[in-house]
């Protein structure tokens, strides 16, 4: 199907299925989890496809939680995002599937290391303006943009981090798409897959909502970061030896 073997397409469905799950509680993980898969089984689909998906499934967060939304604060990270998204195309246009498998792996080892120690950053316009450049290069480079603005407002209400984020994701995902775009790196075969991965979205999305009113936070919180360290290291191991 669309050139993927059946099982190539069912490791990915899964980590996006869980990623989405996740990312309904925490207000991250969709990418965490998926793209360290993605970049496993089917590297060329990087990062593209879950750019895609990531301006697709925030939009369920801000329906329903968008007046928490810190936009205020989303308008100085947005802004560093822009340059930081210029640094990310030149990545993807320069480095190796190699390369960019290492700092997959890295990204998501140091956002688990960061948000387990519980990191508290000053959230001002310096702040956010760093953590949007930081975000738009590996954003757009490994599809990996939440945890440096995640960091800053860990700290905060719950629904306001996952509406915050999830305006975040859209615009970001957005920007990084239109310079890839622009640097022609965009193919409609990348658009079809991202297309037949949505309905695990919704079923995330929906699994989320169950897990959010049943499983304590706490640990579902230690629970995630296994698993997105344990997915990171499997890659960056692969990577290297690969």
């Amino acid at each position: 199907m669309l050139g993927l073997d059946p099982w190539v397409l069912a490791a990915i469905a899964v980590g996006v299925l869980v990623g989405a799950a996740v990312q309904g509680v925490a207000g991250l993980g969709l990418n965490l989890m998926s793209a360290p898969v993605v970049t496993v089984v089917a590297p060329d689909l990087m990062p593209v496809v879950p750019l895609y998906l990531a301006v697709v499934y925030p939009l369920a967060a801000l329906s329903r939680e968008w007046r928490d939304a810190d936009f205020a604060g989303m308008a100085w990270a947005l802004g560093g995002r822009v340059p930081g998204t210029a640094v990310g195309v030149l990545v993807v246009a320069w480095a190796s599937d190699r390369l960019l498998g290492v700092s997959i792996g890295l990204m998501v080892l140091l956002a688990v290391l960061l948000t387990w120690r519980s990191i508290r950053v000053p959230v001002t316009a310096g702040s956010l303006g760093v953590a949007g450049f930081v975000a738009g290069v590996t954003g757009t480079a490994t599809s990996i943009g939440g945890p440096p603005v995640a960091i800053l407002y860990q700290h905060r209400d719950s629904a306001q981090i996952r509406a915050t984020l999830a305006v975040f994701f859209v615009v970001g995902a957005l920007l990084s798409l239109a310079g890839l775009g622009i640097g022609g790196q965009l193919g409609a075969h990348d658009l079809y897959v991202a297309l037949l991965l949505t309905p695990m979205l919704v079923a995330g999305h929906l699994l989320a909502g169950v897990v959010r009113s049943r499983v304590d936070a706490a640990h579902t919180r230690a629970w995630v970061l296994i698993v997105c360290g344990a997915s990171g290291a499997a890659l960056l191991v692969r990577s290297l030896v690969g």
